[in-house]
């Protein structure tokens, strides 16, 4: 885009009542100070932005004279179509025009702002703007030009491993993301690392108090196994000794349940022997009849051979259990249980503890083996992250590096400081410094100052393919510059002189 001056009307602005400039490729504006010379290029940043030259507030009111309205109007072309915009302020009002008809401030900024961004045309139209901005904004300015070196450049730059290891990791991630990933996993896995070395160290002092068996654990194994089996040889004859004694104690329950029915029995025979035959009637008292006698008589006779009947049964039976019970035979087995005991125990019991630490101390050195194996897992985890966050750092430095280059082959005669390396962690962190012979522009005279602004707008005019004018004030501090790109506007100081305005070609 090409941005060029036409015409500028003034109408009461500050010292100029009445003044139109017609803009040439080159415009001189000479005379004595105080004549009104900074107050153009001031009406245009005023027109555009209500502002001075570096962008500050600005009072246009008349400053000799009286006026109820101030009014600047400029005629310019844009790749050589013709725009006139218009601002006004009538007391304290402000009043905007787009091509001579009245328009509203939104509208105003609009156009404004789709022709060019604020700060470039600041940069482009005052060479001293560009170093009134912060840090920061001077930084992000021109950066905004220049484009990053690719990570693919930046990585061919790194240590082969680096650079491979990160390659594929920003496959997925980004380096910031990247960074906060490593750096939280470091932070973790150096506390891991800690509590993983203690419990080796606490492991391996347990073992080393430990004796280390010298048994054949097989050994030890088949000899116990081979007791076992006796042991549940001796436990089935327990059993089975156990069967035939409950066989027998149950038989010998019966015998002595049919003992005690006997003697039982025994204690009732005498009382039914000898029970006396009434012949008078237990209830009334009457006498009984001789057939009655013979009646219970009779039933005393029936409950007698009922009684040795039933005698005769319980001891019938008592015969057989005890013939039953003289064929069976009750089994003593407190042998059984001191040959299991000294099997199991004396025997069994010393090869059983023997076991028990060998497998204590196998059980424990599996532990040390594991928690050293975790320890060197864990090291190896943060040593990685530490790896890649020191690829990550040679990363920055080199993309810092490469970026200054990139800058840098832009410029003939000014440096940049775009990064600063923090000496207590040696990280790269964004900085911004422009240098002209070794010296920063704070410490540059006036003519060097005007020369760095000068060749600083020439690189953002060409690499944001804007072309704008631009105005050289107090141009006879400076003997030779190289000739700009676009309009040329340049005031200087004659002694004496009237306020006098020149258009005409480059030279």
């Amino acid at each position: 885009m090409v941005i060029k001056f036409k015409t500028l009307n003034l109408q009461s602005f500050k010292s100029h009542q009445d003044l139109t400039v017609n803009f040439g490729e080159v415009t001189e504006i000479t005379g004595d100070n105080a004549k009104g010379k900074s107050s153009i290029p001031e009406a245009i940043t005023f027109l555009l932005y209500g502002t001075d030259a570096l962008g500050s507030k600005t009072d246009p009111t008349p400053i000799t004279y009286d006026s109820d309205e101030t009014m600047v109007s400029l005629l310019f072309t844009v790749d050589e179509k013709q725009v006139l915009l218009g601002r006004a302020l009538k007391k304290g009002k402000a009043q905007y025009y787009i091509n001579e008809v009245p328009s509203k401030a939104k509208e105003f900024s609009e156009i404004v702002d789709q022709l060019f961004d604020k700060e470039l045309f600041f940069t482009l139209f005052n060479p001293n703007y560009f170093f009134t901005l912060t840090r920061e904004k001077q930084r992000s300015m021109l950066l905004q030009y220049v484009s990053s070196p690719a990570n693919k450049e930046v990585l061919k730059q790194l240590p082969e491993m680096q650079g491979n290891r990160l390659g594929e990791l920003l496959k997925k991630h980004s380096l910031g993301d990247l960074e906060k990933i490593h750096r939280e996993n470091k932070t973790k896995k150096e506390k891991a690392y800690i509590a993983a070395q203690s419990r080796t160290k606490t492991l391996q002092e347990q073992l080393d108090q430990l004796t280390d068996p010298k048994e054949d654990i097989d050994s030890l194994k088949a000899e116990l196994a081979a007791i076992d089996i006796e042991v549940r040889e001796l436990e089935n004859k327990m059993d089975q000794a156990f069967e035939k004694n409950r066989e027998y104690d149950n038989v010998r329950s019966k015998v002595l349940k049919l003992q005690y029915d006997i003697e039982i029995s025994k204690e009732r025979w005498p009382l039914l022997k000898n029970e006396a035959i009434e012949d008078t009637c237990r209830t009334c008292k009457q006498p009984l009849t001789e057939e009655a006698v013979d009646v219970v008589k009779a039933d005393k006779q029936y409950r007698m051979e009922e009684y040795k009947s039933n005698h005769n049964t319980l001891l019938k039976q008592r015969e057989e259990l005890k013939k039953q019970m003289a064929e069976l035979e009750f089994i003593d087995v407190s042998d059984l249980r001191k040959q299991i005991a000294a099997l199991d125990g004396e025997k069994g019991h010393p090869i059983r503890e023997a076991i028990r630490i060998h497998s204590h101390y196998e059980g424990l050195k599996t532990q040390v083996r594991n928690a050293e194996a975790d320890e060197k897992s864990t090291l190896q985890a943060l040593n990685d992250s530490i790896f890649i966050l020191d690829a990550i750092k040679a990363f920055k430095a080199k993309e810092a590096e490469l970026q200054v280059e990139k800058v840098q082959a832009l410029f003939e005669t000014l440096s940049f400081r775009l990064y600063k390396q923090n000496k207590t962690d040696g990280e790269w962190k964004p900085d911004f410094e422009v240098e002209m012979d070794g010296k920063g522009y704070s410490k540059l005279s006036l003519s060097e100052g005007i020369r760095a602004g000068l060749e600083l707008r020439e690189v953002l005019s060409k690499q944001s393919e804007l072309i704008a004018p631009v105005f050289i004030d107090n141009a006879e501090s400076i003997t030779s510059f190289k000739q700009p790109t676009g309009q040329l506007i340049i005031s200087r100081v004659v002694a004496g002189q009237e306020l006098k305005i020149e258009g005409g070609e480059k030279r």
